[in-house]
């Protein structure tokens, strides 16, 4: 089934979430610097943060029980209960004095965003009238590059000095205030680490606001008459239809198919969102606020040109637009593989071919193609399982990574000739697989590749 009209206003609603998703990632990595001084961390202590986080195994665990939940209770059952999760977690990082409270923070706020992510593509596909899904899925990803723009920018502008760079502007305002509590008892890394508790404040605050705006939407119209559909004709619920993601050889074709397209790209982008401003400031040589500056200003990008994509996505062969957006992401580890990362004009290019390739990129069409390709019944459990797979190889990516790469960047050669190479597989597999599915129906979809018995 699908609705003719007003998809637009539920997709923002629905895309809070990705703002969310993306926002608690880059606001660990914009502060991991400031943790690590404050608590005393080495290189494997980021790892593990890393590892639970939004960015990995926290997401993983989350996705399999949200994908469950979703298309068993419902998409709307989803946003009555997850936000409260997220708005836990990160209540706990704000407040965090060690470092498991702070581990913890990361675990529960991961698996709130884990819970969340196949509720809301689905939804939005599901929301979504026939020639739009791709524009919709663009607004979605065009959140999860404004989440992270913002989270940068705060954290440039709270940014306390670091290396003997100036801080950001407004430190002084978070100085004043915590001296004024604790009666200037509080200095050094304990002081610098508020600038870090005052953004994971800021998503506190829109979490807030996507709870009180999620909970108001109307179940998605394919899942209703999904259920419908089974009560009437007695069929086989969520619990059996589950099983059928291994059982069905043309599920279990998709599953890889879209589950590697996407591991072997998210590997590469898993570190870029957690480690990039820590990689600029030890292998790259910037200051803290320097490089939450260049990592917002490439997240600009993205947004640019995620945008654009919404206009043509719907209209054009997709399968060489991911290609392009691919090779240029090549090119970009091309560049600082093989010249060099402590330049600055290396590194600014860099950042602007990343922006490129992540704007036309990969996330977009894997959540696209992730919502096509499998019925409504376990649209959300399929993805949840593709998720919890690619998130959770991530979180030990990560933490392989955070050894390879040493405490000063000196391993960053060898761990960028894999990640290039990673980058190579994805766009391999996507474009000898992507499928054709513009201006179909989701029933249409599904019926051309499950027949009448789904």
């Amino acid at each position: 089934m699908e609705k003719k009209k007003g998809s637009l206003k539920s997709t923002i609603t629905v895309s809070l979430t990705n703002y969310l998703d993306a926002g608690a990632i880059v606001a660990g990595a914009s502060g991991l610097t400031l943790w690590q001084e404050y608590l005393g961390l080495s290189e494997g202590h980021l790892g593990w943060l890393n590892f639970v986080s939004a960015n990995c195994l926290g997401a993983a665990i989350g996705a399999i029980i949200g994908g469950f939940l979703a298309d068993k209770y419902g998409r709307k059952f989803i946003y009555t209960y997850n936000m409260l999760l997220y708005m836990l977690g990160v209540a706990i990082v704000i407040f965090a004095v060690n470092f498991p409270m702070l581990l913890a923070g990361f675990l529960v706020t991961g698996i709130s965003v884990g819970v969340g992510v196949p509720a809301s593509w689905t939804y939005i596909s599901e929301s979504s009238e026939v020639g739009k899904r791709g524009r919709n899925i663009c607004i979605s990803q065009m959140a999860w590059g404004i989440g992270p723009t913002i989270i940068l920018f705060l954290g440039m502008l709270f940014a306390p000095a670091t290396a003997g760079k100036e801080s950001g502007v407004l430190f002084g305002v978070i100085e004043s205030c915590v001296n004024a509590l604790s009666g200037g008892s509080i200095t050094g890394a304990a002081l610098n680490v508020f600038s870090s508790r005052v953004v994971f404040g800021s998503l506190f605050i829109v979490a807030l606001v996507a709870w009180l705006l999620q909970r108001r939407l109307d179940e998605s119209a394919e899942w209703t008459a999904m259920k419908a559909e089974e009560k009437a004709e007695k069929t086989a619920g969520v619990f059996s239809s589950f099983g059928t993601l291994f059982s069905n050889k043309k599920v279990v074709k998709t599953l890889a198919f879209l589950a590697c397209m996407y591991l072997t790209w998210n590997l590469v982008a898993s570190v870029m969102g957690f480690f990039q401003p820590h990689i600029y400031e030890t292998a790259g040589g910037l200051s803290n606020s320097q490089a939450n500056m260049l990592a917002s200003g490439q997240w600009l990008i993205i947004i640019a040109f995620t945008f654009l994509l919404s206009f043509i996505i719907d209209k054009v062969n997709q399968r060489w637009v991911f290609a392009l957006g691919v090779v240029i992401g090549i090119c970009a580890w091309f560049i600082i593989d093989f010249i060099g990362i402590t330049d600055m004009k290396y590194l600014v290019l860099f950042t602007v071919l990343w922006g490129l390739h992540s704007g036309l990129g990969v996330q977009t069409f894997y959540a696209l193609w992730a919502t096509e390709l499998f019925p409504a019944k376990y649209r959300a459990a399929a993805q949840g399982v593709m998720f919890f797979f690619v998130r959770g190889l991530s979180a030990v990516w990560g933490v392989v990574f955070a050894y390879i790469y040493g405490a000063n960047g000196q391993g960053f050669g060898l761990a960028a000739a894999i990640m290039t190479g990673l980058l190579i597989v994805s766009l391999l597999i996507g474009v000898f697989c992507a499928p054709e599915t513009r201006g179909k129906t989701l029933d249409q979809i599904t019926r051309e590749r499950y027949g009448d018995n789904i």
